[in-house]
């Protein structure tokens, strides 16, 4: 069955993926409310725009079919129940409960055409944009709460990285760590229920969980071997979950190998730790060469679950269970503190494979670039003065929908 899925690696040949365009929801960022939206600085749109459509003309370039998170949603709303139910469950997890607020966003929102509508939803809802929508003189002098939003904005949403994330035929919807990120994956749910391309995509994990998952820390590293992080975001729970499902129910994955990493922001997710480049490549963050632990999760001949703990190097492990003769990690920064530092903060670590051996990556860390172009891999370089920004690299900026088998 075709699900519109193909994804059993993270260096085969990208055929089709998914990106979100910077939308009016990078200029609903206010310094005061900074720390709330998961965001350390203000990027300018405008300029954040026209890098990320060098990141889409780059990929086309290499045959890669781009396809937008705005689009994919609004292809979802099928019908006029399937757009209500889309307004209704948007508004109960943006936490609205004034009756009249409500009424004034759905008047709002039902005078947008479809696609209007999602981006309107993903730029968040200022209370100014409300008045005139069943308003009263006292939504004009004021009801005591100086907070600005309606709905808060989605300025994470171009890391479509982590809302969901496709591993072989299916995709694992993900409850994420913060109620601010966890909005996201709504229109995740949307897609894979509604969408006439994508609504048959078995699921392997679902929003509804009470433990958090998140894209960033998933690595499909073989058909037969998954990665999976247990970090600031990712909880232990979760992983047992979608290992359980996964190795039961998918046609490939024999294995999963859940990486501890420390829990902290500048970790945040497995693939601000390694990104794999090559069969046998990886770029590495300096921090972790020394020493990291692993658990190899297995099911029996019974399907009972059976977890063993491995300590060691990287290399090792990587070499031991994709089944490698050698292994090379290619260090941020070529090991410098001072260099590693600077462009692990601009995730020089974060690449997006589009073919085994041949990376896209942002012009800035030139220092990781240029270990990487030793290492006989070819690189594909966007800017990323405003994208940076947001802590996120290539790889977080995208969701491949189909990749050729590696």
């Amino acid at each position: 069955m075709d699900t519109g899925i193909h994804n059993t690696s993270e260096i085969g040949r990208l055929r089709r993926v998914m990106l979100h365009r910077p939308g009016g929801e990078l200029e609903n960022l206010m310094p005061e409310y900074l720390e709330r939206l998961l965001f350390d600085d203000i990027p300018y749109l405008r300029e954040a725009q026209r890098e990320h459509d060098a990141f889409a003309d780059c990929l086309r370039a290499q045959g890669v079919e781009v396809v937008y998170l705005t689009d994919l949603v609004a292809e979802s709303i099928t019908g006029r129940e399937v757009r209500q139910a889309l307004v209704e469950q948007f508004l109960e997890e943006s936490g609205v409960k004034d009756s009249r607020l409500l009424e004034r966003l759905e008047a709002y929102f039902s005078e947008l055409p479809d696609r209007e509508m999602v981006a309107a939803m993903m730029a968040g809802v200022r209370k100014e944009q409300l008045h005139g929508k069943g308003a009263r003189l006292g939504d004009f002098l004021g009801d005591g709460d100086a907070y600005p939003f309606a709905v808060d904005p989605m300025p994470n949403l171009y890391f479509t990285r982590d809302p969901f994330a496709t591993i072989g035929t299916g995709v694992s919807i993900h409850r994420m760590h913060t109620a601010t990120r966890n909005r996201e994956t709504l229109f995740g749910k949307f897609i894979f229920q509604h969408h006439p391309v994508y609504s048959k995509a078995p699921r392997w994990y679902d929003r509804g969980r009470t433990s958090s998952l998140e894209g960033g820390d998933i690595l499909v590293l073989s058909p037969q071997v998954l990665a999976v992080g247990v970090s600031q975001r990712t909880e232990e729970d979760s992983v047992d979950t979608l290992a359980q499902t996964v190795l039961s129910q998918s046609k490939t994955f024999r294995k999963l190998l859940a990486f501890d990493i420390p829990k902290t922001r500048s970790f945040m997710h497995l693939d601000t730790v390694f990104t794999m480049v090559d069969r046998d490549k990886f770029t590495v963050h300096p921090n972790i060469l020394s020493s990291i632990t692993v658990f190899v999760m297995e099911l029996d001949e019974n399907r009972i679950m059976k977890i063993r703990r491995e300590d060691g190097r990287l290399e090792d492990i990587l070499r031991e269970h994709l089944e490698l003769d050698h292994v090379t990690l290619i260090p941020c920064g070529q090991g410098s503190e001072i260099d590693a530092a600077r462009e692990q903060w601009s995730d020089g670590s974060n690449t997006l494979a589009i073919a085994p051996g041949e990376v896209v990556v942002y012009s800035r860390n030139y220092v990781t670039n240029r270990s990487l172009e030793e290492a006989g891999v070819r690189i594909h370089t966007i800017p990323s003065a405003e994208l940076s920004r947001g802590r996120g690299g290539p790889r977080c900026m995208s969701m491949p929908l189909v990749r050729d088998d590696p």
